[in-house]
């Protein structure tokens, strides 16, 4: 596969994806004979979880340090278990924060009746 089908199968951009590469967070990629990037199901994969990584919000420093331990083998496997436990646990206490927001909002919309003046905060 390619890098425009890797990139609409991981929903990473063609740009980001070479970015990854040459900031060494990717597993070696094989090129075909015209030179063309040729991309593995478990590269998709590695993409796949590059890109759920990032859109939750982990930085690249976190990112780099996760795949240089994995480029690694199983050494590192206690490290990165612990890198994505405390970036799940992030993960829990922005959703804990967005859903007191989300109640703070539900008490101001409910307290907007048909008699609300348009100054009111």
């Amino acid at each position: 596969m390619r890098i425009a089908e890797a990139s609409e199968a991981c929903g990473l951009s063609a740009h980001t994806i070479r970015f990854y590469e040459k900031s060494g967070m990717l597993p070696e990629i094989e090129r075909g004979p015209d030179g063309h990037r040729r991309f593995t199901p478990r590269l998709i994969e590695w993409l796949t979880l590059l890109y759920w990584l990032r859109e939750t919000g982990m930085s690249l420093k976190q990112m780099r340090r996760f795949t240089t331990l994995a480029k690694a083998g199983d050494t590192g496997i206690a490290e990165r278990r612990k890198i994505l436990a405390d970036h799940a646990d992030t993960l829990k206490a922005k959703r804990a924060k967005l859903e007191k927001c989300e109640d703070i909002l539900a008490i101001k919309i409910a307290s907007y009746g048909p008699d609300t003046k348009e100054d009111d905060p």
